[in-house]
């Protein structure tokens, strides 16, 4: 049995070994920053030598990543990286930094189309792309439909988004090459889902945990852990960063789900209730429309052109879906918890990961 000083000396070790982690963690999320900032830049001043007008989809895309955001997806493929034994001896530190910045770029992607489909009008505090340009278009008396050339614009912008990070990515080889490709398909097939279900007015529990996994679960958070390991050389963590991230991930979009019905504009960056004026079939929404008849009802209305939101978001409160939800989100962070338990991976990165598990649940924006 170790003596009392010698637990005192190895626990001191401990919280320094911890503390290094976090500053190298802290340290290559800073570099990713910077990676997209210099792409972006170049682009910029290269098309801008063309004309100022080719240059406009690059601005749009950077604009939209300066503006903010939570850079989850870095942050869990830099951690996966890390926890996975990666460190600077190995050479592989500028590819971990490439490859998540290439998860952002894929997110801004994601984001600049998926205002588009839903509609919105803001996002991080600031008027969506498609939104912006429609106005540009308005204001300077354009020729042609504003709504069209403001959702062009967006569109070339989500392209460029993606073929930035496909061309920050393309350096991956072997299981990182395929952990790359499964996560940008898995991310575009769910999106479709969604909208299809929207479209089809479906309130259906087990297709929208599918696009839930497909778009939080995987997406945010098991791929880029995946990534991350295998970069390090470590693809055999995949089941334990699909176990983790698959339940932390369904956690986030159930708080996401909820802060759309029930958050505030100011907080989250964007319009509240959005989601239920645009009939997304959330996994918040079957899971209300399957308890409560009430629910249900107004979910079918919604296809009438008369129905009022309100009514739904007033229905959703009572029919105590709220809290039935916030104890799946305890019971699902429970689960990535246990994921965790008996993993290979160091106690130091099992505790980061519980607090990340925490930070995306029970996050208020």
């Amino acid at each position: 049995m170790p003596s009392a000083l010698g637990r005192v000396l190895t626990e001191a070790a401990t919280a320094q070994r911890d503390a290094g982690d976090q500053e190298t963690c802290e340290k290559l999320l800073a570099r990713v920053d910077r990676r997209i900032e210099e792409l972006l830049s170049a682009e910029t001043a290269r098309w801008s030598e063309v004309d100022a007008r080719v240059a406009v989809p690059v601005g749009a895309v950077a604009e939209l990543v300066s503006a903010g955001g939570k850079r989850l997806r870095p942050l869990f493929c830099v951690t996966g990286y890390l926890a996975a034994g990666g460190d600077s001896a190995d050479g592989t530190e500028d590819t971990v930094v490439d490859a998540a910045a290439a998860v952002e770029l894929l997110h801004a992607f994601a984001l600049i189309h998926d205002d588009i489909m839903d509609n919105s009008p803001s996002r991080r505090g600031v008027p969506t792309v498609h939104a912006k340009y429609t106005d540009v278009h308005a204001l300077r008396g354009w020729a042609g439909e504003s709504r069209r050339y403001g959702e062009g614009v967006a569109m070339l912008a989500g392209d460029l988004a993606l073929a930035y990070a496909n061309r920050l990515a393309g350096t991956l080889t072997g299981a990182a090459a395929e952990v790359w490709h499964e996560l940008v398909a898995e991310m575009i097939v769910g999106q479709q889902l969604d909208i299809a279900l929207a479209a089809e007015v479906k309130p259906d529990p087990r297709l929208a945990r599918w696009v839930a996994v497909c778009k939080s679960g995987r997406y945010t958070i098991h791929r880029p852990l995946a990534l991350g390991a295998a970069i390090a050389g470590r693809p055999g963590l995949d089941p334990v960063f699909e176990a983790y991230g698959v339940a932390a991930g369904e956690a986030f979009q159930l708080r996401d789900d909820l802060l759309d019905a029930f958050g505030e504009s100011a907080a989250t960056g964007k319009p509240t209730g959005l989601d239920l004026d645009e009939h997304k079939m959330t996994l918040l929404i079957a899971l209300a429309a399957a308890k409560d008849p009430q629910v249900a009802r107004l979910v079918e209305d919604s296809r009438n052109s008369d129905w009022n939101p309100a009514e739904l978001r007033a229905a959703l409160l009572a029919s105590g879906v709220r809290a039935d939800v916030e104890e799946q989100i305890d019971a699902l962070v429970a689960d990535a918890y246990g994921a965790l338990a008996d993993s290979p991976l160091p106690t130091g990165w099992r505790l980061r990961l519980e607090e990340l598990a925490d930070m995306v649940a029970y996050r208020d924006r």
